[in-house]
């Protein structure tokens, strides 16, 4: 059993990447609600512009907005450039954002495969790092890096993404056990298919009605870091019988169910 923390979000400065739209954006919004100051960063300053805006107002918090397209590899040094002349100490990071690309490996161009290793994994080991250092100078805060229930096993028709997921996995479970008792947590947020912009750009044949609310999520996840869990299932209990697949299987076999099950949603296109 998992205890319960004291921790308080009300006067904490959260960032959030990937913070315009989707789980992003209800992160932040539930972050507000419960009284946290935001960084918010993305590619769209007009979106983020338009979201600290709605934020300040309605929630009574301090938002500020770095624009920041994390698929350039200097993107994370600009982010905490920027902090560092607001002078901002972050008490939480929350690295959301990410990039996928459904389909055959060998259907797309290097580029397009190349992009979510810079998104998901470089940005997001390069701004853990960075940041999180400076909380262990001084002995407290915490990350939550957003991982995927396709973390958990090699899922055709989406590999290059699931491999980003699984690094982010594996390296925030590592950091998380190497740091134990420091006064910093790292948790690993591994939610199932969420409504976002995510599923709605992809060619994926499941209704967005059968899958969690990113609002859900978003509240499951800060529910779970509270409670002081290392790994949160943010989605529905689905979602997490799903991960014990690759436990009981075989490793080949596991792939070839992914692989069908990423087929029949509509991913092989």
């Amino acid at each position: 059993m998992v205890k319960q923390i004291r921790f308080s979000y009300k006067g904490k400065f959260a960032l959030v990447t990937g913070a315009s739209k989707g789980l992003g954006k209800a992160y932040a919004e539930e972050l507000a609600a419960r009284g946290s100051n935001l960084v918010l960063v993305a590619r769209s300053k007009s979106e983020l512009e338009a979201l600290a805006e709605a934020l300040r107002r309605d929630y009574k918090v301090r938002a500020e907005v770095i624009q920041a397209d994390l698929g350039d590899l200097s993107a994370p040094s600009r982010i905490v450039e920027s902090l560092e002349r607001m002078g901002i100490e972050l008490d939480l990071l929350i690295n959301n954002a990410a990039v996928g690309y459904s389909g055959k490996f060998f259907s797309r161009s290097v580029e397009e495969e190349l992009t979510p290793v810079i998104v998901n994994a470089h940005s997001l080991v390069a701004l853990m790092h960075v940041l999180g250092k400076k909380m262990m100078a001084r002995g407290s805060g915490g990350i939550i890096n957003v991982a995927s229930n396709g973390a958990f096993q090699p899922i055709p028709y989406n590999a290059t993404y699931t491999a980003t997921k699984a690094l982010v996995l594996l390296l925030s479970e590592a950091v998380a056990q190497e740091i134990k008792g420091s006064g910093v947590r790292v948790m690993i947020a591994s939610p199932g298919p969420t409504a976002t912009e995510f599923f709605t750009q992809s060619p994926t044949t499941v209704k967005l009605e059968k899958m969690d609310s990113a609002q859900s999520v978003a509240r499951r996840t800060l529910d779970d870091y509270i409670r002081g869990k290392v790994l949160s299932y943010p989605g529905r209990f689905s979602t997490r019988a799903g991960t014990w697949i690759s436990r009981i299987l075989p490793r080949e076999l596991t792939t070839a169910l992914a692989g069908h099950i990423s087929k029949s949603m509509g991913f092989d296109r």
